[in-house]
């Protein structure tokens, strides 16, 4: 692929390659090899739609070692942990979640016990899609497909907490966006007991204090109660229905149905399930009042105040009616996101009280969120947001390298270095870039 690029675009490509191929383990790639040493799920999945493009057997080798710690009743866990690791390279490590304990959690790996976006069909998909074997990538999908399909019926069936349709998630890393300011009131609305754990040394930039006295507590929750659907619907405190997380399981259901019709499956019951949560998200977490989509603390019983990247979610969604998609990004092109920020999309409302431009997901723009608005715009012929959101995202790693998070207004990197996800979706971005049929 760099053949076909331009002598900047080549010197980026082999940039961002070298990046993924420093960070492969053997088996899978680690987001950043000092800060975070294991396997999680979403990030494997953008990796994944990079190492499509630069290395396909690591890519198929990177899914299929995030499903060897797929659960019985089909959870994907948020992190797969390396056992070869030091027993505290990284807290909250294994010891935190004990799966090794939980009935249905696999045995040859320890894993934690809560989900992330699932996004691994729609990068199933997109190594289909940009396959040089199709023969070969058919087989893959036909051993991918079941562990895909009960993904998506644990997420509809243990997640589905008030039988509306809508994924709930019942940790805020559950989202991919760990200490958001959506998260802010049903978090405080928690009652914590004393502290019941040591505190870890953790990197400046992360949530501390309070915040992670309380995220860890919710762990202990879950833990306690097994993990159990039971226990989570009835009576488990933080219970959210947030509009990324279920424009993710709409896209995946979409990539699932053509999975079905690749491989001779049937492609009804992923359409079916798509047409569910499209409808179950219009119903319940759009504000048609003020054009956006709004998380939805379920404990509580109303919408979330605070704006975040996550209402731009359902842009995923390629069955969205144009007045929504046009509100949409009259909301996403305006001074409150991309219309005051020079690296845009922030990931939180630069007019909320809560907006930080330096607190990790409250604030910096991300590689990966602005993969996702671009994705979805693509889909919706939105090729000024588009062009928008490719030239910007380059720009900043250009600017500053593949950091993990970027300042919004001056392009400052921030975070870890070489961060995977960064690297891995610029490659994507670089070749879709020449190659529409794949975008």
């Amino acid at each position: 692929m760099s053949a076909r690029l331009t002598g900047d675009e080549s010197a980026l490509w082999q940039a961002a390659a070298r990046v993924l191929d420093a960070n492969w383990t053997g088996t899978a790639t680690v987001p950043s090899p000092g800060l975070y040493p294991h396997q999680w799920s979403w990030d494997s999945a953008f990796v994944a739609m990079g190492l499509a493009r630069h290395r396909r057997d690591r890519a198929e080798r990177e899914l299929a070692s995030l499903f060897a710690g797929q659960w019985s009743d089909g959870l994907v866990p948020h992190i797969v942990f390396n056992g070869d690791l030091a027993r505290h390279a990284y807290f909250p490590g294994p010891e935190l979640w004990h799966s090794d304990r939980q009935a249905g959690a696999p045995n040859a790996v320890r894993t934690s016990g809560i989900v992330h976006p699932p996004l691994h069909a729609v990068a199933a998909l997109r190594l289909h899609e940009c396959a040089p074997d199709a023969e070969a990538s058919r087989a893959f999908l036909t051993r991918l497909y079941p562990l895909l399909a009960a993904q998506q019926r644990y997420l509809a069936c243990a997640r589905d907490l008030d039988g509306s349709g809508l994924v709930a998630i019942c940790h805020p890393w559950e989202s991919g966006l760990d200490n958001s300011p959506a998260w802010d009131r049903p978090l405080g609305a928690l009652e914590l007991p004393p502290r019941a754990y040591a505190p870890a040394r953790l990197p400046r930039a992360l949530p501390t204090g309070e915040d992670y006295d309380r995220y860890v507590w919710l762990v202990t929750l879950l833990r306690e109660a097994g993990y159990a659907p039971g226990y989570l619907r009835d009576e488990h405190p933080f219970a959210v229905q947030d509009p990324l997380v279920n424009a993710t399981c709409v896209a995946a259901a979409h990539a699932l149905a053509e999975i079905a019709e690749i491989i001779g499956a049937d492609p009804v019951p992923h359409r079916e399930r798509a047409a569910r949560v499209h409808d179950a998200l219009l119903a319940r977490l759009w504000d048609g009042e003020t054009g956006c989509f709004r998380a939805r603390d379920l404990r509580a019983g109303r919408p979330i105040p605070v704006v975040t990247l996550a209402t731009f979610g359902p842009l995923l969604d390629p069955e969205l009616p144009v007045p929504i998609v046009r509100n949409l990004v009259d909301l996403l092109l305006s001074a409150r996101f991309a219309g005051a920020a020079g690296y845009p999309v922030p990931t939180c409302d630069i007019q909320a009280p809560a907006f930080d431009r330096s607190g990790y997901w409250r604030g910096p723009t991300w590689v990966n969120t602005n993969w996702l608005i671009w994705h979805g715009s693509l889909a919706h012929g939105l090729t000024v947001v588009a062009d928008l959101l490719y030239g910007s995202t380059l720009r900043l790693v250009r600017q500053s390298g593949f950091r993990e998070y970027f300042d919004p207004f001056d392009g400052t990197g921030r975070g870890s270095h070489d961060y995977s996800w960064s690297a891995a979706l610029v490659l994507d971005l670089l070749a879709a870039r020449r190659e529409p049929r794949a975008a």
